[in-house]
This record gives structure tokens, C-alpha cells and sequence, in this order.
């Protein structure tokens, strides 16, 4: 069974947009390329830049309660959180 993990995209705008997959590679590569499975958002502002993914947590819920947590930082505690856990 694959492992989900958080990841952090870079936008050309500098925004900072967070999600969920189990294929970190896939996923990065549909949001850069593929208008049909990126997100709008991020279809809007390529090109992207991953800077952050996540450890594998254990499931899918424990995952979205992580991406959420990340959601609520501001773009400054995000960049911070980032920055200390490269």
C-alpha cells in the first residue's frame, strides 16, 4: 500500500500551494504539465517549484490533518517551516 505525503509547491507568483498524494513525482508533474489533472491554481501561475515534501505518514487521514495544519500558517510561518525542515 503507498505511503501519502505532504508537499509544498511553489508558484511563479510566489504563493505557496499544499496537498496530498502518494506519488510525489506523478503529482508535481500533472500540476506543472497536465491542465487536466493540475489543480486551477496552480495551472494559473506555473511555472513550479516543489520545495517541500513530507516523511510518509501511515494514511491518508493522517496526511490531510498535517496538510491542513501547514494550510493554516500564514505565507511567512509557511516559508519558516519550510526553510527548517529541509
Amino acid at each position: 500500500m503507498n505511503k501519502w505525503c505532504v508537499y509544498i509547491i511553489q508558484c511563479n507568483n510566489k504563493s505557496l500551494y499544499t496537498g496530498i498524494t502518494t506519488d510525489i513525482e506523478r503529482r508535481f508533474n500533472e500540476h506543472q504539465n497536465d491542465d487536466k489533472k493540475a489543480s486551477k491554481y496552480c495551472a494559473r501561475f506555473r511555472p513550479l517549484k516543489l520545495v517541500y515534501k513530507s516523511l510518509p505518514f501511515e494514511n491518508k487521514s493522517d496526511a490531510s490533518k498535517e496538510e491542513y495544519r501547514i494550510k493554516q500558517l500564514s505565507h511567512k510561518e509557511k516559508k519558516i517551516f519550510i526553510e527548517t525542515n529541509k
